[in-house]
């Protein structure tokens, strides 16, 4: 069995830190414990002893491709001028036919250039398989000057790690997170794009969600809202730097929709708040969620509530981010 490589300054802090407990010397111990973990490692006391594991997968090398083990091991196009006036970001685990089908839709019909990064989050066998097929389709009623980006990772990193990814990537002057369970069946990008022309305007995208107390929420098609459904959510990338990233602990795809918005919004206590404006009519068939599918009641339950609690714990009392 082959051992993994501790460099020795993360190994000698392990030691400092077990001698600091022993001595009860916790602050030392604190210190120590936030080296390590700066250094890409997490330490786990068992009894008197340690050890140490890493504490994100590895990036992995393949040749002429990366899996990326962490979003921020993945090269950043944040000080890069904009190349295209949107950027989509599709996120790739299973379901190779609904990734197809969102990509073939977006050529067909979206006008001019348009980017897609596809965040492939150590997909299944399936996916990966045909993940090069899905990209390389193009037929004779495609409209856009599609440039198709694949970035893979070398474990499941979750639903914001992976959101996170495709920012990094992204060259557009919009950004838009869109779902593959999303079927554009007509122009989607222009609309959302002339949407955010507008300073005041920090959101966008075709559902929407009001709330008068950021508890309780209710879909709504048109007008301004508190924040923007994630099955088609589109803001600028230049926002994108002050705004994130998005929270990893998000691996759950359930509730960062609102999260995201309010941080996208969101320009302090004492600032007026820009708005989530929601676009009736944007040209879309929403088809079954299979992140929501394939789980039973019981689990979806928990997985959003616990997502809800990280919204609350960031924005409870911010009432002047609500739109009843």
């Amino acid at each position: 069995m082959t051992r993994t490589f501790i460099p020795q300054p993360v190994l000698d802090s392990a030691h400092a830190r077990s001698a600091a407990r022993v001595a009860r010397d916790w602050p030392t111990a604190d210190r120590l414990r936030g080296e390590i973990e700066a250094a890409g490692w997490r330490v786990i006391d068992t009894g008197p002893d340690f050890r140490l594991v890493p504490a994100h997968p590895p990036d992995v090398e393949d040749g002429d491709v990366v899996r990326y083990g962490r979003s921020d091991a993945v090269p950043a196009r944040f000080d890069e001028p904009s190349t295209c006036p949107a950027t989509v970001i599709l996120v790739a685990t299973d379901q190779p036919d609904d990734l197809a089908r969102a990509i073939d839709a977006l050529r067909r019909t979206t006008p001019g250039i348009l980017q897609i990064v596809v965040v492939a989050d150590a997909p299944d066998g399936a996916q990966d398989a045909r993940l090069a097929t899905s990209v390389a389709h193009e037929d004779a009623t495609t409209t856009a000057a599609t440039v198709v980006e694949i970035v893979r990772t070398s474990a499941r990193l979750g639903w914001a790690a992976a959101l996170n990814v495709g920012l990094r990537r992204a060259s557009g002057e919009v950004v838009v997170f869109m779902d593959t369970s999303v079927e554009p069946v007509g122009d989607v990008v222009t609309p959302l794009v002339d949407s955010l022309r507008g300073d005041d305007v920090a959101v966008t995208g075709a559902v929407g969600l009001r709330s008068a107390d950021l508890h309780r929420f209710e879909e709504v098609t048109d007008g301004d809202a508190a924040a923007i459904d994630g099955s088609v959510l589109a803001f600028r990338r230049a926002d994108s730097a002050a705004a994130g990233p998005l929270d990893e602990a998000f691996r759950f795809y359930r509730n960062l929709d609102i999260w995201w918005s309010l941080a996208l919004r969101d320009r302090g206590d004492d600032v007026q708040p820009r708005r989530a404006v929601v676009l009736p009519d944007i040209p879309v068939v929403r088809h079954e969620h299979r992140g929501w599918a394939s789980l039973g009641e019981a689990e979806r339950e928990r997985l959003s509530k616990r997502n809800f609690y990280r919204v609350l714990d960031r924005y409870r009392g911010r009432t002047d981010l609500a739109v009843p």
